[in-house]
This record gives C-alpha cells, structure tokens and sequence, in this order.
C-alpha cells in the first residue's frame, strides 16, 4: 500500500545474518497495520547514527530522518534503563499510505536498536484523533501525555532467525505501544511511539513513558499546551 519508501540502514552486512527481529504493530497512525524490521549489528564498537541522505530534502511534513534525529539522542540508552548500551542502528524512511478513496498520508518512520531495546517511532497527519484508536488496538488503555491524549497498547512480535541460508519464525514477545496526539485538543494528526525488546521479556513501560516524554516535545509539530 505504500507509494514509496526511502531511508537507509547502518550495519546491515554480512554480519547481520544471525539473528533479525520482526515486529508487527497494530498501528493506527493510515488505518493500517505496521510492519518494522530490526537487524542487530553484531560487535557494534560505536554508536549508530542517523543517515542525512534525506535529511535536507523539501518538504512540507516531518521527515523520516528527522524523527530519527530526535529519536536516536545521546541519553536514549538511559532513558531506557540500560545505560551501559549504545545504539547499534539507527534508520528513517518515508513513504506515503493511500486509502479507499485515493487519499494519501506521508508515513514517515525511525527505528533505533540497541542490545536489548528496539525502539520505533512514526508520524501520521491524518484526521483522526487518538481516542479513535481506543476502538482499534487490542486491550488499549486510554493515557495522557504531557497533557496530550493517549493510547497505551500492547501487541505480539515474531522473531525471526537466520543460520545456514534458512530462515525461521516463531512466536516473539510483547511490544507496547503509545498513540499519542499531536495537540492537547486531539483535533487530528499523531505520534506513535513503540518498544520491543530482543528476549521475549515485556518492555518496560516505564521506560516507554520516559522515552515519549524526553522525545515527543522535540518534534515538529507537537503542540505545547
């Protein structure tokens, strides 16, 4: 469904072959399910950084490479409540999602890994408000961030792993997920912000929390007040 897709990945040679990690999010940000990859980068010695091939690239919505600017900040490690850890990749991309109807919206999209975290965040300016989302995610509990409305969610992940040219998939963990509005007033247009680990143990929602309140602030287009 996507028109287009750019961005681009750091550590992903030959090196990545054994281990990858798929997660499969229930994203309403397009009306659609989102699908992010994870190749950790073995024997990473320095921190992932963000590409800037798109980064000056014109356009009227935030960028993929922007939101992996904001996301992929120095304290992000401690944020996550593993401070001895570093950024092993760092990528944004853009595409565009068209509906029933023909309508499209700018999907742009990060994902940062570290050792034990993935973190991903995306961009949606349609018109639907966060509290929609209540109906569309699996057990979702309504929040609030920074006084924005928000959605706490949870979904499955499946591992997939690679030794000897084959690939195999099996049940993963848990991610959780926040939908968060870009205005107090929820009147249309969102952040989402979701983590997984590489184990199969339940994130941290702590760590999500601190994550969205550190990140979200600095993003164009979020509204204070």
């Amino acid at each position: 469904m996507a028109d287009e897709k750019a961005g681009s990945k750091k550590g992903m040679g030959a090196g990545a072959q054994a281990v990858a990690a798929v997660v499969l999010v229930a994203g309403v940000t397009g009306g659609i399910w989102g699908v992010s990859r994870v190749f950790p980068q073995n024997n990473a010695d320095k921190p992932a950084t963000c590409s800037k091939e798109h980064a000056t690239r014109p356009t009227k919505h935030v960028s993929g490479a922007k939101l992996c600017q904001a996301l992929n900040r120095a304290d992000l490690p401690a944020l996550l409540g593993t401070p001895d850890e570093h950024p092993e990749t760092a990528d944004g991309g853009d595409s565009v999602i068209t509906l029933d109807g023909g309508t499209k919206i700018a999907s742009p999209e990060a994902t940062v890994t570290l050792k034990t975290y993935s973190v991903r965040l995306s961009a949606s300016e349609d018109r639907f408000s966060v509290t929609q989302g209540v109906r569309l995610l699996p057990s979702a509990e309504p929040r609030q961030i920074l006084g924005h409305p928000a959605v706490l969610y949870s979904d499955r992940t499946i591992a997939l792993s690679f030794g000897s040219g084959k690939g195999e998939t099996g049940p993963g963990g848990i991610a959780r997920g926040l939908l968060v509005a870009r205005d107090a007033k929820d009147g249309g247009g969102s952040f989402e912000l979701v983590i997984w680990r590489q184990d199969d143990v339940t994130p941290d929602d702590a760590a999500l929390f601190r994550v969205a309140e550190a990140v979200l602030p600095t993003l164009p287009g979020w509204k204070n007040g």
